[in-house]
């Protein structure tokens, strides 16, 4: 098969979360271990960090991944869901993985799919895992895909957990309380593996602390020893001042992320990189601030609080969850701008009621719906939206949305597009082709 054919084999025989949701989602490790087993345990072969949370996982793990590019590690990076290429997915010191490792490593594995009838998820991370032990890399940084516990990501054994916050997400496989879904994302917390909490819950700290004492696993609060200044604020960088337990450790630090809830992930990153250096991991103050001044750049990461043009001022953001649109939006009220114009849509099965009492009410709304089998009918979204004050049109497809909202918008006026990563992929890939 050629790469296309290979990567259209995998979303349509095998099960997709992203596309079907909880019918893909798998209730145990099973079919991960099998995978694995085949491919000789490629797992156990490398270094690791594993990152799990709500929001803010996808960031956490591209600016750790950047840093450790600038020390001078072989840095593997998995995360997910792509947005315009597959490849996305599994990373080389931010280089996307090889066409012809994804088409081989299909061919290698089809003859135990009728067997093992793995996810497309699961055959995914077996394939990350089998991509970084044959490159030999010095050290992974694991995204948690959803949850923590059942996730096919927790076989591994890291050097460190991290979990950056929780909030309300995928109720339906993780629970409806926030202590039950804190339950699935402790389940990374392994035993003696010393663990980041990015920020306190009193529903989830006690469940973070029971499980880490049960595993005698050290445990660090990142909310409470990092301090956060932003003497700089731009458009294209933040300048910080970041101190660590009361002491200014890096003055004048840039990041290229400038989403102002970035704020709360490199709380996370800092005390992260702090334990890494605790378990023997170097990593100058140089890497420091040329990994985080670069994350984009080292990485590939896109699609949080992505600028795609001045003027008029274009931004992409995958925000879809109540919490995270919360942030996203907090940014928005801080953004100069004249009128604000809002692409958006969803997928059936969110919490869309407390979603759409986020959005503001004075923006002008196209509602659209992604092109996947759970992506939620145009005219129902803007009908839920109505019942919540938010007015717009409804259109057919994400480039009909966007291609009538940058009709619409004046030179000064803000063309947010957001609320599933689904839109953000499709916008993009229309606005930078």
């Amino acid at each position: 098969m050629t790469y296309k054919e290979t990567v259209e084999y995998l979303y349509t025989h095998l099960p997709m979360y992203h596309r079907i949701g909880a019918a893909a989602f798998k209730k145990d490790l099973t079919n991960t271990i099998s995978l694995l087993k085949i491919l000789g345990d490629p797992h156990k072969k490398f270094t690791s960090i594993h990152v799990a949370g709500t929001n803010g996982k996808g960031s956490v793990s591209n600016m750790l991944a950047s840093v450790l590019q600038e020390a001078g590690y072989s840095t593997g990076l998995y995360t997910s869901p792509h947005l315009l290429d597959f490849r996305e997915r599994i990373r080389l010191n931010g280089k996307m993985c090889e066409k012809e490792f994804v088409t081989a490593f299909v061919e290698r594995i089809k003859p135990h799919i009728p067997e093992i009838l793995p996810s497309f998820f699961e055959i995914t991370v077996a394939m990350a895992f089998e991509y970084f032990a044959l490159k030999e890399i010095d050290i992974a940084v694991i995204e948690v895909g959803l949850g923590g516990r059942l996730d096919s990501t927790n076989v591994i054994t890291p050097i460190l957990s991290v979990i950056t916050n929780i909030s309300y997400d995928h109720q339906t496989m993780l629970g409806n309380t926030l202590k039950e879904i804190a339950g699935e994302k402790a389940g990374i917390i392994k035993n003696d593996i010393p663990v980041v909490i990015g920020e306190f819950h009193d529903e989830t700290f006690s469940v973070f602390l029971e499980k880490a004492n049960s595993a005698s696993a050290s445990i660090f609060l990142a909310e409470d020893n990092v301090k956060v200044e932003i003497l700089t604020e731009e458009i294209n960088i933040l300048e910080l001042n970041i101190s660590y337990l009361d002491q200014l450790i890096y003055p004048g630090l840039m990041l290229d992320l400038t989403g102002r809830y970035q704020m709360k992930n490199i709380k996370t990153v800092v005390q992260s990189i702090e334990i890494l250096r605790n378990v023997g991991v170097e990593i100058p103050d140089e890497a420091i601030y040329e990994g985080l001044k670069r994350v984009k750049k080292n990485t590939g990461f896109a699609g949080r609080w992505q600028i795609i043009s001045q003027h008029p001022l274009v931004i992409c953001d995958c925000a879809h969850n109540s919490a995270g649109l919360a942030e996203l939006f907090d940014q928005v009220k801080k953004s100069n701008f004249s009128g604000l114009h809002i692409v958006t849509g969803a997928v059936t099965d969110k919490d869309l009621e407390a979603n759409l009492r986020q959005f503001p009410r004075e923006a002008v709304y196209y509602f659209c719906k992604p092109d996947i089998p759970r992506g939620l009918d145009a005219g129902v979204l803007e009908q839920m939206a109505g019942s919540e004050g938010l007015v717009g049109k409804s259109f057919p497809n994400v480039k009909t949305a966007v291609r009538a909202a940058k009709q619409e918008m004046k030179d000064d006026d803000l063309l947010l597009i957001c609320g599933s990563i689904f839109v953000v992929a499709e916008a993009l890939e229309d606005l930078i082709s």
